[in-house]
């Protein structure tokens, strides 16, 4: 059992750390600016700039498969790659990538949808979420009604990431409610252009979703993704491929912010002694340090599991329910050692605070997660005291 990094791996590590620290971290005053004026952090036009900075240094298409032109790095890099790119608030990934369940697109539809987004010239979201069915997706209820070589879709979709600059959406309706959602519900590429509109929903995050309204939108038959009422299993991998990422994302930030947290202590004088000889801030520096490492293995685990093409599902809930509880965690003991200065929008810790109780809600919220392991344990899927292979 070996748990060091390799060569490639260490190479990757900090050449991702070093191009955080000289391209990203210096942008994190004027995106909080820009944030704070009701502006977007960092404009689609300096996220390609960036993006085509580090495809100088061969970060394009980090699981993109190399028949397009991606690097097919494997979940256990992607994991670490996630990590550093957590340690910065500035709203960044590597291009050259696309959502994975658009690799099921035919020839045709590759062309349209699936290459463009690898290039950056499309932008795509992931239409799953509705008012009332939102963790529960087999309760989707968008209708899809065949009209000659087209359907008609009508409903609206909620809490979409990207929703508001997407140029298509993947959108999942169902197109025969007799056969339930594993094998009515149908997944349909839909251009904006084809008549749905985007309307912003305004959170207490920076994170700003979208709402999707279709009104008798219709869809060529020859756009759907997969096959006819084949949704559903879509929708399930492409929720189930991001579960580890997100804890992943969580460690990076997590780091950042205990460092943070140790710096300041040994600053910050009371009663003439730094706070960083009193015992309570001690033990909340030691509690969080604890935690961060035992979700850095849990997420490192699930992505080896998904890298030698095993079931992750049961690792990736309990890396996504420890590890976004433990973000949350940290960033209230790092306000809390930072006092009123932690407070304040001087300092990022309050957008951190902000940004991670989401964490614990969207691709799968704490209760279902805890629902997914309990289920696993219950019904015998996975043995008590067994490792996972």
């Amino acid at each position: 059992m070996d748990f060091a990094l390799n060569d490639e791996q260490k190479m990757v590590q900090r050449t991702v750390r070093d191009f955080i620290k000289r391209e990203l971290v210096p942008l994190e005053s004027q995106v909080l600016r820009n944030e704070r004026e009701n502006r977007p952090g960092i404009t689609r036009e300096e996220v390609h700039a960036l993006q085509n900075k580090a495809k100088e240094f061969g970060f394009w298409g980090i699981n993109t498969p190399e028949e397009y032109g991606g690097a097919n790095l494997g979940p256990v890099m992607t994991a670490l790659i996630q990590m550093e790119l957590g340690r910065t608030f500035v709203p960044f990934n590597f291009g050259g990538s696309a959502d994975n369940i658009l690799y099921f697109c035919n020839e045709e539809q590759k062309k349209r949808y699936l290459l463009p987004v690898i290039a950056g010239e499309r932008r795509s979201c992931f239409a799953m979420t509705e008012p009332g069915a939102g963790s529960d997706a087999a309760n989707i209820r968008m209708s899809a009604v065949k009209e000659g070589t087209e359907w008609i879709l009508n409903g609206e979709k909620v809490f979409i990431t990207n929703g508001n600059e997407a140029d298509f959406a993947m959108v999942f309706a169902v197109t025969d409610k007799e056969k339930g959602a594993r094998g009515g519900v149908t997944c349909f590429l839909v251009d904006r252009d084809m008549g749905w509109r985007s309307e912003y929903i305004h959170t207490m995050g920076e994170w700003g979703p979208a709402s999707l309204v279709f009104e008798n939108v219709r869809v060529p038959e020859e756009n759907i993704l997969g096959e006819l009422g084949g949704g559903f299993n879509l929708g399930m991998q492409w929720i189930g491929q991001g579960r580890w990422l997100i804890p992943a994302r969580a460690i990076g930030a997590s780091e950042r912010l205990l460092q943070m947290a140790i710096d300041y202590s040994q600053t910050r004088v009371t009663f003439g002694k730094p706070i960083a000889d009193r015992q309570a801030i001690q033990w909340m520096i030691a509690d969080s340090a604890v935690e961060i490492e035992a979700t850095k293995w849990l997420v490192l685990r699930a992505a080896w599991l998904a890298e030698k093409g095993l079931d992750a599902r049961h690792q990736s809930s309990m890396a996504k329910l420890f590890g976004t509880n433990m973000a949350n965690r940290v960033v209230d003991r790092v306000l809390q050692i930072h006092g009123g200065m932690g407070y304040t929008k001087e300092l990022p810790i309050e957008r951190w605070y902000r940004e991670m109780r989401l964490w614990r809600i969207f691709e799968g919220t704490d209760e279902i997660q805890r629902f997914i392991i309990s289920r696993n344990l219950l019904r015998g899927h996975v043995k008590v005291g067994e490792l996972l292979d």
